[in-house]
């Protein structure tokens, strides 16, 4: 019976697998093997304690170069009245009837670093603490062979010394079962004399990417044509946890094929991975392979993204001989012990990766017999507002950096196929089930993928668009700097700064009543907030047509005609308000513009508007354009500014902003792009006290 779209809350889907494992003895570390202690054991989970052989050091040793002394033969000695050391060789080889001639005797023996300690002494002087003497008691250069020596300061016992078993003590647990090793580990097993380890055997996961439309990395793509790299992703992940992956070759959407790929999997795998064709439409076949191949436990979980997840049970070692014949064994006849675990994950590449995360990581933490991957939850602020499906678990991507007291964190993209919303992502926060959104200013839980020093080193930007902002992040990470940016528009950007929510923005707001950019909005919108503005660039803004420029687009006149399709940016964008304010002055109603309420957020995001087809023309800049190999028409030149508070603007954490912008090598790599002027870079625009 199938389950898709009954909204299973997501700890019911995780107990029904959890369950399904326990069913046939499969909740546990599937196994052991024994692999030489080498430097590929590192990330290995041990599965059995490690209890040591033997001692270290297994002798007591010198733990530096220096002279070995009784301690009580050095009692008295004092700057002004030193002790003297006859230096003797090694006095095991000495017969003891000999060796007592020396009891009495002040002796000692020159030692390197880790020789043993002679039976009869009890303490190390250091070599730069002694005064080397000849045979005539003077003072020699012969430091480690001299006849005597001479000391002015007692020393305790033990001092410099290694007992046997100060690190490790024969017998002693050195690590225990479950644990991941690392580098020092490694070492620590040697010294306890150990040259082999028994650790957990990784699982085994096959990847089997399906979709007719689906084409290998590397191929001349067409229309229609999608790069099969989830796979890649998901292999990745599965390495990273600790098991083993194998990409199978794409499957096109044939039921027949698909139930064939999976049985060749089941053989020699311990979980089978079946991405895409997960949800309900003509040529999903996901759901009906694991139904015919054994147990579907469920077909999709309320949870975003990832909505259309399988989890599942297939036989395929008790029924291969069988499948030929077309006989339809039901899951009760099934040999239980026989059954492999199978996920079908959602096609989108933002589900597929989450998918693993909620679903397999747990699964191979347990085969392995470690803990579950925890990542570190801080509590951050929302800087705008989300609105979310009230039924599902809402996965969010976030950059998160802190502002003055505050950790913020501003939402990415939310597609399901925005994959570099994972790239960008600096964390992943959850809408629980029952909230429909979440305001801004509203604390939220958010997992970090990154450690609280990268976050500490973060630069959050919140504003206005640019491709420079794209240079500067690649200069400022040279400067141990991470740009992280939010594009929400040059007013979006004054209202966080406002809000103390970013520690700058990009602005290129025209002001239609002076001329001047940006100084009468950030007075606006930013009114008791002191500033300072430093122009970064000049620009040109035009018109993007598509290459060849079929509608004969020359102005903004040509866009009030029917057939021209028009995409616009978000309102609150300077690209907006210009082109708004040239529409007044044109006295062109904005009413009569096809497609004016189409909106996009970035110029890269109005040039693929255009090359896709689904706009022919658009307002952005040159360099957008040259990008997507589109036409430009110039229209305008504007000047884009740094708006930078000044509470933000003293700091270490944005020095080398200021040293990057007064350099030659950004100011050469950003001349370099079409359609940009550099002479007024670093200009400083307004400086409030």
């Amino acid at each position: 019976m199938s389950l898709y779209l009954h909204d299973i809350p997501l700890d019911q889907a995780q107990t029904r697998l959890r369950e399904a494992l326990q069913s046939i003895d499969l909740w546990r570390t599937l196994g052991s093997e024994s692999i030489p202690l080498d430097e590929n054991a590192l990330g290995r989970i041990t599965a059995e304690p490690i209890w040591a052989r033997t001692s270290s050091p297994h002798y007591h040793a010198s733990a530096m170069d220096g002279f070995a002394v009784r301690a009580e033969d050095t009692r008295g000695a004092q700057p002004s009245s030193p002790v003297q050391l006859s230096v003797v060789g090694d006095l095991s080889l000495i017969p003891n009837t000999v060796l007592a001639e020396y009891s009495e005797s002040l002796i000692t023996q020159y030692l390197d670093t880790g020789d043993p300690l002679p039976h009869w002494a009890n303490a190390v002087i250091q070599i730069e603490n002694v005064e080397s003497l000849d045979e005539k008691n003077q003072i020699t250069k012969a430091i480690r062979n001299p006849s005597a020596i001479r000391i002015r300061a007692a020393v305790a016992p033990w001092s410099h010394v290694r007992p046997l078993g100060e690190d490790i003590v024969a017998t002693q647990l050195v690590l225990p079962a479950g644990h991941t090793l690392k580098p020092v580990d490694l070492g620590a097993i040697a010294a306890s004399g150990h040259q082999h380890i028994t650790v957990a055997r990784k699982p085994k996961v096959a990847i089997l990417p399906t979709g007719s439309e689906l084409v290998p990395i590397g191929s001349d793509l067409k229309a229609g044509d999608i790069l099969e790299y989830n796979s890649l992703v998901l292999a990745a992940q599965i390495k990273a946890m600790g098991a083993e992956p194998t990409r199978f070759p794409i499957t096109k959407d044939d039921f027949d094929l698909i139930c064939e790929r999976v049985l060749e999997a089941a053989q020699t795998h311990d979980l089978i991975l079946l991405n895409a064709g997960s949800s309900a439409g003509a040529e999903d076949f996901s759901a009906s392979v694991v139904e015919k191949l054994g147990t579907l436990l469920v077909h999709g979980v309320a949870v975003r993204p990832g909505h259309p997840v399988i989890l599942g049970m297939v036989n395929g070692k008790s029924i291969i001989d069988n499948w030929e014949s077309g006989i339809d064994l039901q899951p009760s006849t099934l040999d239980l012990r026989l059954q492999t675990p199978i996920i079908g994950v959602p096609g989108y590449p933002v589900s597929a990766a989450l998918t693993i995360d909620i679903f397999v990581e747990p699964v191979i933490a347990q085969w392995l017999g470690r803990r579950p991957l925890e990542l570190q939850t801080e509590t951050a602020i929302l800087t705008r507002k989300l609105v979310s499906p009230a039924g599902d678990d809402d996965y969010v991507r976030v950059v998160v950096g802190r502002v003055g007291q505050k950790l913020l964190a501003a939402p990415l993209a939310r597609g399901a196929g925005v994959i570099t919303s994972l790239v960008q992502a600096d964390g992943l926060a959850l809408i629980p089930s029952g909230t429909q959104g979440m305001e801004a200013g509203e604390p939220i839980q958010v997992k970090l993928y990154r450690t609280k020093s990268e976050i500490e080193k973060t630069i959050l930007a919140i504003g206005s668009h640019d491709l420079t902002l794209d240079l500067l992040a690649q200069f400022l990470a040279s400067q141990d700097r991470r740009l992280a940016s939010s594009n929400v528009g040059s007013q979006g950007g004054l209202v966080a700064m406002r809000r103390n929510e970013a520690h700058f923005g990009g602005a290129h707001l025209l002001d239609p009543q002076t001329g001047e950019y940006n100084i009468s909005y950030i007075r606006q919108y930013m009114p008791d907030v002191p500033v300072k503005v430093i122009a970064l660039v000049k620009r040109e803004q035009g018109l993007i047509v598509r290459r060849g420029n079929p509608k004969r687009i020359k102005s903004l006149i040509d866009l009030n005609q029917p057939q021209v399709q028009f995409v616009n940016r978000q309102r609150g964008a300077g690209t907006r308000v210009l082109f708004d304010y040239h529409l007044n002055l044109l006295t062109i109603p904005s009413t009569s513009i096809l497609g004016y309420t189409q909106e996009e957020y970035t110029h890269l995001g109005v040039a693929t508007a255009i090359a896709s087809g689904r706009a022919d023309c658009g307002l952005g800049i040159a360099a957008a354009a040259q990008a997507l190999d589109l036409d430009f028409i110039p229209l305008f030149q504007e000047r884009y500014d740094l708006v930078i508070p000044k509470q933000h603007a003293d700091t270490k954490l944005l020095a080398p902003l200021f040293d990057v912008l007064a350099g030659s090598g950004f100011r050469g790599a950003v001349s370099q792009l079409i359609g940009y002027d550099v002479s007024v870079m670093g200009t400083i625009i307004l400086e409030d006290e």
